[in-house]
């Protein structure tokens, strides 16, 4: 049971009103971010407009400021974008869905200068305004905005969508506008693709970097945003009207052989019942030789040819994917479709084939994402000289997978990474390796056959032999 000090809605109850008031303004003193919040709960106790009115001078704040947010101040920045996003979705839009929509679209052209003063390298921002793009189709939808008049705002904010803050915007949209609206969108982004972009004289051209062939020029590069632009907002009005040919229409020929491409196009052209033209978009690929086929366009041909009820030349397809690739999604594939013992064969043929894949790491990887440990560890254990000790993406978690049950394998990851390190002379990485041998230290006291390796004592032997002038390792090592 809970004690009188633990930290709970009824705990704090019981300290009555005056004091959690007092307790409040002591907890919001030098804290922006904490009283922007009382004061929002304020507002909201008086009238949803009051509320609105907070917000629509919080977001008018946020546009002003010139202060770079830089890594550390981009979570205090997100809380606060959070705070007043959910603030007109949860509180504004169920009162007053109109008002509730002019401010989510002011949250979304706050965008622009915000993105310009700040660092999102993490991606935490924009996933802000993405979601609010989201909410906006539904509040649009819920206040009955003209369809026009919707129209022309998307299209306007798409033409300055520079950092990607508007990029979901017309499938958000979609149900908003209705197709009396997608198709004034469309014919919107049809005028503006018909319009002459004015070429500046040849003294007025900005160069904006330089490749191989010469100078990069402003216009040339604006020209093919405009165009790219476009493209990519008729596809989308295709998708929300479910025209599959309007879709293809808009990639250019050149670009169909692309799997990426060919892959996307095959994929609505089987939810559209349209399997065989799927299978011919999807054999415009050259794949023959090629190591580099994506994933997508592989899972797209399996799809197509289920749909056409040729499931065995899907298996067939699939294992042959699994060989070359060693992708685990394609034997989950594959076995998921076999009966019963059929699977579990299966299952033992992939491991047996992984085992003996040219690439032992990938093959390790495999082992990771099935998962099976007691595999990896065999691996491991047979193919230790095969392991790439700068690949330490993999190694890292390789090791705490296997430092549970298989301490020796652990050990033998662990070096792969130390000895890569010290050889190559990687100094940035000392903290690491110094860290990888404690843990072989550690590992140690639990194996009792080092097999065909070195115990560890005899291993940091030979790495003080020869390794013994890099101090700044050593220094690191405890």
């Amino acid at each position: 049971m809970a004690t009188k000090t633990t930290l709970n809605a009824k705990n704090l109850e019981a300290l009555g009103a005056q004091r959690l008031a007092e307790l409040l303004i002591e907890i919001s003193t030098g804290s922006a971010a904490h009283k922007r919040r009382l004061r929002m709960e304020l507002a909201g106790n008086h009238s949803s407009a009051e509320v609105a009115r907070e917000v629509r001078k919080r977001l008018s704040s946020i546009a002003r400021a010139k202060t770079f947010i830089d890594w550390r101040k981009v979570k205090a920045t997100k809380t606060d974008l959070e705070t007043q996003r959910r603030t007109i979705v949860e509180t504004i839009a169920p009162d007053d869905p109109v008002q509730a929509f002019e401010l989510i679209w002011q949250f979304l052209t706050i965008a622009d200068p915000l993105f310009e003063r700040s660092d999102d390298s993490s991606g935490s921002l924009i996933q802000s305004f993405h979601q609010a793009g989201t909410d906006a189709g539904i509040i649009a939808k819920a206040a009955k905005i003209d369809a026009d008049v919707l129209a022309e705002k998307v299209f306007k904010a798409f033409q300055d969508n520079g950092y990607g803050q508007f990029d979901r915007l017309i499938t958000a949209m979609a149900p908003a506008l209705g197709n009396e609206g997608l198709e004034r969108l469309k014919a919107l982004f049809v005028a503006w693709s018909k319009e002459a972009m004015e070429k500046p004289a040849k003294n007025d051209r900005r160069v904006m970097g330089w490749s191989s062939a010469g100078a990069i020029y402003e216009d040339e590069v604006y020209g093919s945003r405009k165009d790219l632009t476009v493209r990519i907002a008729l596809q989308e009005i295709a998708d929300a009207q479910g025209d599959v040919d309007a879709y293809i229409a808009q990639q250019p020929e050149k670009t169909r052989g692309a799997p990426m491409v060919a892959a996307d196009i095959a994929n609505r052209l089987v939810s559209a019942g349209r399997a065989e033209e799927a299978l011919a978009a999807l054999d415009k690929v050259e794949t023959k030789g090629r190591q580099d086929v994506p994933f997508e366009w592989q899972l797209a041909r399996t799809e197509a040819l289920e749909a056409l009820e040729r499931n065995d030349e899907a298996q067939a397809f699939r294992w042959a994917c699994f060989e070359q690739s060693l992708n685990d999604e394609h034997l989950r594939a594959y076995v998921r479709r076999l009966p019963d013992f059929d699977d579990i064969e299966a299952e033992e043929r992939g491991y047996a084939f992984a085992q003996a894949f040219p690439d032992a790491n990938r093959a390790l990887y495999f082992f990771l994402r099935w998962p099976s440990p007691a595999k990896a560890a065999k691996l491991v254990t047979e193919r230790a000289t095969e392991l790439d000790g700068d690949l330490y993406e993999l190694m890292t978690p390789a090791a705490e997978v296997l430092s549970t049950r298989h301490p020796l394998a652990a050990t033998i990851v662990l070096r792969s990474m130390i000895d890569f390190t010290l050889e190559s002379g990687r100094s940035s990485r000392y903290k690491h390796a110094a860290r990888h041998l404690a843990e072989c230290r550690s590992l140690a006291s639990q194996i009792e056959d080092f097999d065909s390796i070195k115990p560890h004592d005899a291993y940091v032997a030979d790495l003080k032999r020869e390794h013994g002038r890099k101090s700044g390792f050593w220094s690191l090592v405890l």
